[in-house]
């Protein structure tokens, strides 16, 4: 292996675990956020709840297939990345809805940027 493959597989490896990092915060805020909102409450409140625990369980699925020791099919990588990547936009922009929200939000934020970044090593 050259160093110019073994600088590329590290800086792959480097994005890898950066996104599954941002996967593991913004599920946590996200699991959070849908935990105060209220399930019987006005419907932004179910929304928010909705779409906080969707993005949760699909942050929670793409940290785990991330960190998997098997090599994984880069399409299946990449269809995953991107499913997380538009989940976690657009439940930041549900949570830009909610007050006290904000934190949700940027998670959510941080996790898409992650992703994109990430997807951008696997093209």
């Amino acid at each position: 292996m050259s160093v110019t493959e073994l600088q590329d597989l590290v800086r792959f490896l480097e994005g890898r675990f950066a996104c599954a990092q941002a996967c593991t915060e913004c599920a946590r805020a996200c699991a959070l956020r849908a935990g105060l909102a209220d399930i019987d409450g006005p419907e932004d409140q179910q929304l928010i709840r909705r779409k906080g625990i969707l993005c949760t369980e699909v942050c929670d699925a793409t940290c785990r297939l991330l960190a998997e020791q098997a090599t994984q099919s880069e399409d299946v990588l990449r269809s995953q990345v991107e499913w997380c990547r538009t989940v976690c936009l657009e439940t930041a922009h549900v949570f830009d809805l909610g007050p006290g929200s904000e934190e949700g939000a940027q998670a959510c934020r941080d996790c898409a940027r992650a992703c994109a970044e990430f997807l951008t090593r696997l093209r």
